[in-house]
């Protein structure tokens, strides 16, 4: 995501794209040089800096990299492989493989916006594989395996599955391993949350976000930035009466109040809390976007989308 703000215009959607872009091109080149610690506004304490988790295969590492976006690594310990999910910062990767003593062999792109391929040719190099959306494939650089929604590969050994999660850029996509009840979705599902609509139509993103629902509740979802806090202030105007809403928004607030992540979540949270799972079944939220009952699930989501991106609170 390049800022989840909302323009009203076109002229104004127009600049702050390009003001973004721009800086964040800014912040890589420093990351590149060494100057700019990645430790952004998010990350203000150390113990948030670097995190370990693990699914049955897998251990990843979590870390900060630019403002607010997170990296990560994903380790198969019996081949070696490891694999960067999106790398806006280099620097960050490469300090983190080090002080792990991992060998980079895969990065992962989801969807082309710079600070997804930022570090892509910095981190290339024999042996290294990128793979990326087939329906971006010119936008993602180095890139040498295309990959579309349905796609099947093997990593470390393990099997994992492309999805199609088209909305916020046409061909976004997540990666998911089944049999490790993980997905990384870059920008297209935020914890409470989704991305903007920058190139997508509403019916393609709620297929997206249809898909990605039907995931196994236990299912650890990383996204790709720590927008909680200011999702969960959305998320409360549009659905105040949803009790596991109001818990949640309350455990959001206790981790950032120390400086610790709400990434990952499991995806059956996002189902219970996410206003953009929720526009087909909640009634609270349905009103208070002004849904009709002429609308269809798709428009739905669309008054959802525009409220989010106009929202001030």
């Amino acid at each position: 995501e390049v800022a989840d703000g909302g323009s009203k215009n076109l002229f104004g959607y127009a600049f702050a794209t390009f003001y973004t872009f721009l800086s964040t091109k800014t912040t890589w080149a420093w990351c590149r040089k060494g100057s700019f610690s990645p430790t952004g506004r998010f990350f203000s304490q150390p113990s948030a800096t670097s995190l370990t988790m693990a699914s049955r295969s897998f251990t990843i590492a979590q870390f900060p990299c630019l403002n607010d976006n997170y990296g990560y690594l994903v380790h198969e310990e019996s081949t070696g492989d490891t694999a960067a999910v999106d790398v806006p910062c280099a620097r960050s990767y490469a300090s983190e493989l080090t002080k792990r003593g991992w060998n980079l062999s895969h990065i992962f792109n989801t969807h082309h916006h710079y600070d997804h391929t930022g570090g892509n040719m910095d981190l290339k190099k024999d042996g290294v594989k990128i793979y990326g959306p087939i329906n971006e494939k010119e936008k993602i650089p180095g890139i040498d395996v295309p990959v579309g929604g349905g796609d099947e590969f093997e990593f470390g050994g393990v099997k994992g599955k492309i999805m199609d999660v088209g909305g916020h850029t046409r061909g976004h996509i997540a990666y998911h391993f089944p049999d490790e009840s993980v997905v990384f979705v870059g920008d297209a599902l935020f914890a409470l949350g989704c991305g903007k609509m920058f190139e997508g139509t509403p019916t393609q993103f709620w297929t997206s976000l249809q898909g990605l629902r039907e995931l196994p509740e236990e299912t650890a979802v990383y996204c790709a930035h720590e927008y909680t806090a200011g999702n969960a202030k959305f998320a409360m105007s549009v659905e105040p009466g949803n009790e596991d809403l109001v818990k949640r928004v309350e455990e959001v607030k206790a981790r950032r109040a120390q400086g610790l992540p709400t990434v990952p979540s499991k995806m059956g949270e996002e189902k219970k809390t996410n206003p953009f799972l929720r526009v087909d079944v909640s009634d609270e939220i349905r009103r208070n976007v002004g849904v009709t009952a002429a609308d269809s699930p798709a428009e739905a989501f669309a008054k959802v989308r525009r409220a989010k991106d106009t929202f001030r609170g």
